[in-house]
């Protein structure tokens, strides 16, 4: 039986047959597919004289039902900024109705209520569905380091005759039936440049190149015993592999050239995927949650209405923060929201006074709002701009040149900045949890004893950025095409020595040896003396332990910095053994 037949077969299961016609409007095939189809099906027998399914049909269909469904609703929905500071997108409000609640009772329609819901982020918004509506949740811990293909895996027990569903989507007309006779995945007649999928004329889905234009993925899915079994190993096999870890689960579903399962096809105009605040206000300008306090802090720190802000796009997640672009009075302009657990991070007020402090000296982006009580933050964005390249010894020498005019300029603030004291900090917020590396005490005791070299040999102190990386020394070009160079992010600023600067921008970097002594030499242009190279050497190793300890207050939050994480803490171990060796303490 091939994929019209069943087609064909589940309109006379599901509908009252009156004629070939009807059925045509209701399995949505030609007039011709239908009368083909139907003259197969009587001689396979599985209709009778009178178009009524016979016992072989209804054994097969019985043996297809769908049992359970399993709605994916972990992920951070990050490009619905600003909305997802305030709700997790599977909660997203349609005339009045939140997705999730939408897809559960269009489910319960066709009998589905065996249903498994993958939470993670803002997981206890969904709780109330358990007594609701009797779902089970599911509860992925790694949703802000891996995709939906870890979320799947953690409810893959239940696959067997499960439909797939994610929170996102906003259906007309119901996308569910009492009766499947085969494995799809569903696509729309949209032609998509990000989908990897195409319908052919046998209805199965085939891979593309990139950016060729496919059909555009809805997500949704239906997975018959056989099928399902081939995902659930899957499922086990990519999970193991780090590799996939930003996979989505569709991943599963691809053999060479197509996937394992059929197409299902649907109208674009029926099916809307809300993945910004765009397309919500689009679908439904006057939801809920497009009264968003976010948005309204913007809208009256420019004087303006909500209404105003338009072509919401998200910016790159930040390891602290994240940001959104917005247009605005024929300007554009970003807006920062502080991320998971800042508050415990960041002194906001002590951060605003150093804004106050360097506002009109061009050396930060043009500030227009920043809150000293949430860290909300919005300034002009430059139309011409990019970061430096750590690797491009020109972009270097430039940053450096541009530090040492700011250091230079011996600003100050009623802050300081305490390294060691900070390394305390992070460590206590890891709330009585060990660290995750077995010789940490030994390592931090070692960086600790650096201390005293480093005071001995401390000629002043100055306003000092902290996070003074790559990706935040930013070039900028103006009309005219005159370069001028900007450091952005300066929540951990404060009184320092200034050399600790250089030392952030190495290990950031993942510099080497050989690289941080010559970024020490495009600093001190003049020739760096062996004291002070040794003491950036100490910052180094103190630097790395210290955002070794700020990653693993994070990653007890659920957020992973991978390599970056494992780096830090090299360095920590590294530069202490080179401390030794330079000063030959260590025979």
């Amino acid at each position: 039986m091939n994929i019209q037949e069943c087609d064909i077969l589940n309109s006379i299961i599901s509908f009252t047959y009156t004629n070939q016609r009807k059925l045509a409007e209701t399995s949505g095939h030609s007039l011709g597919v239908v009368n083909r189809s139907i003259k197969n099906l009587l001689q396979e027998r599985y209709i009778n004289e009178e178009i009524q399914p016979t016992k072989k049909a209804l054994d097969m269909i019985h043996a297809s039902a769908p049992k359970n469904a399993i709605i994916l609703a972990a992920g951070f929905g990050m490009r619905m900024v600003p909305i997802n500071t305030e709700v997790p997108k599977g909660l997203l409000e349609v005339h009045g109705e939140p997705l999730i609640e939408r897809l559960i009772k269009q489910l319960h329609e066709v009998n589905i209520h065996n249903i498994y819901v993958v939470v993670g982020f803002m997981k206890e918004q969904y709780e109330y569905l358990i007594d609701e509506y009797n779902v089970e949740l599911v509860v992925n811990s790694e949703y802000a380091s891996k995709n939906n293909l870890h979320s799947l895996k953690l409810a893959s027990d239940y696959l067997s005759n499960s439909y797939i569903v994610p929170c996102d989507i906003w259906c007309d007309q119901n996308p569910f039936s009492k009766h499947e006779l085969y494995s799809w995945y569903m696509v729309s007649d949209l032609i998509d440049n990000d989908s990897s999928v195409r319908i052919n004329r046998k209805m199965e889905l085939t891979t593309i190149s990139p950016s060729s234009g496919g059909n555009s993925m809805i997500g949704i899915s239906y997975l018959l015993k056989d099928e399902a079994s081939i995902v659930q190993k899957r499922l086990q096999e990519l999970d193991k592999d780090s590799r996939y870890d930003g996979s989505f689960w569709e991943e599963t579903l691809y053999d060479h050239d197509k996937m394992i399962v059929m197409a299902r096809e649907v109208l674009s105009s029926n099916i809307v995927e809300i993945n910004t605040f765009e397309q919500l206000r689009e679908l439904d300008s006057n939801s809920n949650h497009l009264q968003s306090d976010v948005l309204q802090i913007a809208a009256d720190a420019l004087h303006t209405e909500p209404e105003q802000i338009i072509n919401i796009t998200v910016l790159k997640k930040g390891m602290t923060n994240r940001s959104f672009l917005f247009e605005c009075g024929g300007s554009r302009h970003i807006m920062r929201i502080p991320g998971e657990g800042t508050d415990q991070l960041i002194n906001r007020r002590e951060e605003a006074q150093v804004y106050h402090v360097i506002q009109d000296k061009k050396l930060c982006d043009d500030i227009e709002y920043i809150n000293p009580e949430n860290g909300y933050k919005i300034t002009k964005f430059f139309n011409h701009a990019r970061v430096c390249n750590p690797n491009d010894q020109n972009d270097v020498q430039k940053c450096m040149n541009r530090l040492r005019q700011f250091h230079e300029m011996h600003l100050s603030v009623d802050h300081d900045f305490d390294i060691f004291g900070q390394i305390n900090f992070y460590e206590n917020l890891w709330n009585g949890k060990p660290s995750i590396y077995r010789d940490y005490q030994k390592t931090k005791d070692n960086v600790l004893s650096l201390k005293s070299y480093i005071d001995a040999h401390i000629a002043e102190k100055v306003l000092t950025h902290i996070d003074a990386v790559p990706d935040n020394f930013l070039f900028v070009t103006d009309d005219q095409g005159q370069e001028d160079i900007r450091l952005i992010d300066w929540e951990y600023a404060g009184m320092q020595d200034p050399h600790v600067d250089i030392a952030m921008f190495a290990i950031y970097s993942l510099y080497n040896k050989e690289q941080i002594d010559e970024l020490i030499g495009m600093y001190f242009t003049e020739g760096c003396n062996k004291e002070t190279r040794i003491k950036i050497y100490c910052y180094i190793a103190a630097g790395g332990l210290l955002w070794s300890n700020w990653c693993e207050y994070k990653r007890n939050l659920g957020v992973d910095f991978g390599e970056y994480s494992l780096r830090q803490y090299r360095y920590a171990k590294d530069y202490y053994k080179i401390f030794m060796e330079e000063t030959n303490e260590g025979r």
